[in-house]
């Protein structure tokens, strides 16, 4: 089974059957793997350059000078802030026993303007590069839009009223993370990875990828990993925890990760992904949706908030006391 790639701008038609057609190879899609590629998202290509570029020139840095942007309260290093490489474990939440992660990010919490009140990726820091944050801001703002947009795509695909979700994602929260994973030089420790294996806490993950070696590998049914290709202009939309609650288990949230780069290719596998993470207003309750359970499949998970699970999730990725 491949990665099914579907250009969502019908969705937006006036023709009837052209927003039918997206609609049910969204459904589709969803029900069978959790991962798809997509086209027709709005998000400029040339905007999409300039923040690869500039992130590239931030990581690019001595490390003392990344540093200064460090968050020291470990449970907001999940939200905002440098982190340096080896400081996380995201397979923690699946295993409880991977090693660090061989990644460093810069992370920015609810920049979108968008959302109404959006902070600035400068309040962060006063000499944050400007370009990087100008960049950060406007890549938030067609991501946050995009958000909304496949949540209305999605109520459809569930046979909900589109605007189902309007009022839980009111606003969206959103967390815009640069993930930089470094040439590797020295050999990694038995079964550390870039990201080890784990699913994603929230709503829709939003990627753009480049296709450097060492990339997002996604778990099959069958117990196989593929490979999620980098198609050029296209952005990668995975299902997060709290999907699969909603839907009680008919979308998963699927289990992926980010392998190491071939031997023969570590001296040019220097990777930037741009990862835009979605999700429901902190306080709404996430319980199962209509149509989503039966007699045959009563609703499999209680109800809980959005901040409350997504909190303990970041609490084991940091290991936090």
């Amino acid at each position: 089974m491949a990665i099914p790639v579907i250009d969502i701008a019908g969705f937006d038609s006036s023709r009837v059957d052209r927003r039918a057609a997206v609609i049910s190879q969204w459904r589709d899609a969803l029900d069978s793997i959790g991962f798809v590629t997509i086209r027709g998202h709005g998000i400029p290509e040339q905007l999409m350059a300039d923040i690869h570029r500039a992130a590239c020139i931030f990581f690019e840095q001595p490390l003392e000078r990344k540093l200064q942007y460090a968050v020291h309260n470990a449970e907001q290093r999940g939200a905002v802030g440098y982190i340096p490489s080896l400081a996380e474990s995201v397979g923690r939440t699946t295993d409880g026993l991977s090693a660090p992660d061989i990644v460093e990010s810069l992370s920015f919490s609810d920049v979108a303007s968008a959302a109404g009140g959006g902070g600035s990726a400068a309040s962060m820091s006063p000499d944050l590069p400007a370009d990087l944050c100008a960049c950060v801001e406007a890549y938030a703002n067609f991501a946050y839009a995009l958000g909304l947009r496949l949540m209305r795509l999605s109520a459809q695909a569930l046979g909900l009223a589109a605007d189902y979700f309007d009022s839980l994602y009111s606003p969206m929260q959103h967390k815009l993370r640069l993930a930089y994973y470094p040439e590797q030089i020295t050999d990694p420790v038995p079964g550390q990875l870039r990201n080890a294996a784990h699913t994603d806490f929230a709503g829709f993950t939003i990627l753009l990828q480049d296709s450097a070696p060492g990339g997002l590998q996604v778990l099959m049914p069958d117990g196989n990993w593929i490979d999620v290709p980098s198609v050029p202009g296209a952005l990668v939309i995975n299902t997060g925890d709290l999907l699969q609650r909603w839907t009680n288990d008919r979308w998963m949230s699927n289990v992926h990760r980010v392998v190491n780069p071939p031997l023969e290719r570590r001296a040019s596998s220097r990777r930037l992904s741009i990862v835009f993470f979605t999700g429901p207003r902190d306080d709404a309750e996430i319980a199962c949706l209509p149509g989503c359970a039966s007699a045959t499949k009563p609703a499999r998970y209680a109800p809980i908030t959005a901040g409350e699970h997504v909190r303990t999730k970041i609490r084991q990725t940091y290991a936090v006391a």
